[in-house]
């Protein structure tokens, strides 16, 4: 875990306040802190108290572990995603960068046409044709964040291609194969790692909205997107049943964005970075 001590101190608090975010989900879903979500414990729109440290909901169940159980949801789901647009686009990104030629145009003219549409467009769209829920919103966060991450793995793997090491190894009968993976995908895993970063927080607000408009998570499950939209209905009369899921999902945002530049800067220095 070298690359960490080369973090300054503002990306260590991000990452320290996603491994606590990380930990209350998991305290939440394996340990069952708060009890169970759906249990309904004591009047409804309870103020927090000692009892009930976030309040009650408008059923009477408790929000601390409703809180829990969305942070779990939320980042369960952004970070399945964002491990198959991590996928998908090292795939396509290095074809289109080591190939190049009409088979990179295609792999970029595909990506930019899902770049064109707005992100919330784009994942209502996709929403719409699959139904809302779970598989809509892996499936839009996944469509959203594969086009930049493409785009930016091509130009790495294009840059690494033309490097003298890569043309030295084919000159002495290496195949393809062993090139990309010895040669090129290693000097591209640091612009996957960075964008991965960009992509959990894209992952993150797409959920929320999409939850927030009705067409991710349904009821009876809890994400943050969905606390915050149930919580909107009763602003005035119980505001805390929209704080504590909206103040939850700007910490991780801001916690996974500035933890992400310190990570671009340790991986990816302004000036050229040695390649492989």
């Amino acid at each position: 875990m070298t690359w960490i001590r080369g973090l300054d101190r503002l990306s260590l608090a991000g990452l320290a306040v996603l491994a606590l975010l990380v930990g209350a989900a998991l305290a939440g879903t394996l340990l069952g802190v708060g009890g169970a979500q759906d249990a309904i414990v004591g009047p409804r729109l309870a103020p927090p108290d000692g009892q009930w440290p976030l309040g009650t909901d408008q059923l009477g169940r408790s929000m601390l572990p409703r809180v829990l159980a969305g942070i779990g949801t939320t980042l369960l789901l952004s970070a399945v995603a964002v491990a198959v647009t991590a996928t998908a686009s090292t795939l396509l990104g290095l074809v289109a960068g080591y190939r190049g030629g009409w088979v990179g145009e295609v792999v970029l003219r595909g990506v930019d046409v899902l770049y064109a549409f707005p992100t919330i467009v784009l994942a209502i769209l996709v929403a719409a044709v699959l139904g809302p829920g779970r598989s809509a919103t892996l499936a839009s966060i996944v469509l959203v964040t594969v086009p930049l991450m493409t785009r930016l793995v091509k130009v790495a793997a294009e840059t690494v291609a033309r490097r003298d090491f890569v043309t030295s190894a084919l000159i002495s009968g290496a195949s393809h194969r062993y090139v990309l993976a010895r040669h090129v995908l290693p000097n591209v895993a640091g612009t996957v790692a960075v964008q991965g970063t960009y992509a959990l927080s894209v992952g993150i607000l797409v959920e929320g909205g999409l939850s927030f408009l009705g067409f991710g998570v349904q009821p009876p499950a809890s994400s943050l997107g969905a606390l915050i939209q149930q919580g909107g209905i009763y602003l005035l009369a119980a505001p805390w049943l929209l704080v504590w899921p909206g103040m939850v999902l700007v910490a991780a945002v801001l916690a996974i964005t500035v933890f992400g530049d310190g990570l671009r800067d340790r991986l990816e220095p302004r000036d050229s970075r040695a390649l492989k």
